[in-house]
């Protein structure tokens, strides 16, 4: 027994309505076969064409009902399913044959309706096979509303996650097309910066080399090397002092040195960096100048030597390499031009012990 609610108003479901269309579909193309078979079959049949042909199509539509009140029994619906394929081809082959023969007849005319008849039968019985799997069983209107809401639900939420994946997707590609640009504009910098340490490395690659070849033309003196330079902590403003001690500038000559001797010694460093060479080294040849600071030094040291012989055993002692024929001339050169110091011995002096020393046999 069905209930029906009396207090809401019947609405028909949408399988109600779908099945309803179809019904009255399967019912116009039965009406259509019965006037067909009927012309068909009358002269041959005479007045059991009509019983015949209208139990044939009631039969077909009776069985169409059935398998729509099976539902999705298959082994309930296999039977009429079986029954209506074969009452489709019974009543659909009525019109059929006798449009073959009609065609062999020379000269025949056929009705159209003869020709639809077979078509819209075998065609609403394919609509049934296919529609009646998809519809399910009948519910009632609150299974109807329930399995509704769930629907809409699934379909808002899937509205949703495209809505979201569509601003996702737009949100990426914005953003490639940010990142390539950021992309780009950081290369552009990095080769600016590249082309900016190019242009300077070549700027100071010149000037080293500049500094380089004038390094190696001009060398500092070792005083130079020897200034302290000022500390942050406890600096003050100063003018430097001024070095008392003399001040040389060739071998030939040497400014305020007087016949006593100075307080404190000038060193061989100082002496060849102001003279403005390379301060000589025990071991390696000597120039002409440095020879002459070499023997300069000597003479104006703590301990000077008083002749020749000895300044030449000094030179030797302390490993500086000179022959005889440059150590002479300069020594005589360096005592006539400057002032002859205390105790030390002329020419003529140096000559005559010369004289008096045995010689080695």
């Amino acid at each position: 027994m069905f209930k029906i609610n009396q207090g809401a108003p019947w609405r028909p479901s949408p399988r109600a309505l779908v099945l309803a269309v179809l019904g009255v579909i399967t019912v116009g193309v039965a009406l259509l076969s019965v006037s067909v078979s009927y012309q068909i079959l009358v002269p041959r049949f005479g007045d059991w064409a009509v019983p015949t042909v209208a139990a044939l199509d009631a039969l077909w539509v009776v069985v169409q009902a059935t398998e729509i009140l099976a539902g999705n029994n298959r082994i309930r619906a296999r039977r009429v399913q079986v029954a209506g394929l074969v009452l489709t081809v019974v009543i659909a082959a009525i019109p059929t044959v006798d449009l073959i023969l009609t065609l062999r007849r020379a000269g025949a005319n056929f009705d159209l309706a003869v020709v639809l008849t077979p078509t819209a039968i075998v065609l609403t019985k394919l609509a049934w096979w296919v529609v009646l799997p998809a519809l399910g069983r009948g519910t009632s209107a609150d299974t109807r509303t329930s399995i509704s809401t769930t629907r809409q639900s699934v379909a808002d939420r899937l509205e949703v996650m495209e809505a979201e994946a569509a601003d996702r997707i737009e949100l990426l590609r914005l953003a490639t097309d940010l990142q390539q640009r950021v992309a780009e504009a950081e290369t552009d910098f990095r080769l600016a910066a590249l082309a900016a340490q190019e242009s300077m490395t070549a700027a100071l690659h010149a000037q080293a080399e500049a500094t380089a070849a004038t390094i190696a033309a001009k060398p500092l003196p070792e005083l130079v090397a020897g200034i302290v330079l000022p500390e942050l902590d406890g600096w003050e403003p100063a003018a430097p002092a001024l070095p008392v001690r003399p001040a040389v500038t060739s071998v030939t000559q040497v400014s305020a040195l007087t016949g006593a001797r100075p307080i404190t010694p000038v060193t061989l460093a100082e002496l060849a960096a102001v003279t403005g060479v390379t301060t000589p080294e025990p071991g390696e040849p000597l120039t002409d100048t440095q020879l002459g600071v070499v023997l300069r030094h000597l003479r104006y040291s703590e301990d000077p030597p008083r002749s020749y012989r000895k300044a030449a055993g000094e030179m030797r002692r302390r490993g500086f390499v000179g022959s005889e024929e440059r150590i002479r001339p300069m020594w005589r050169a360096l005592v006539t031009q400057e002032p002859r110091r205390p105790g030390e011995e002329s020419e003529s002096e140096e000559q005559a012990d010369d004289t008096e020393a045995p010689h080695p046999h």
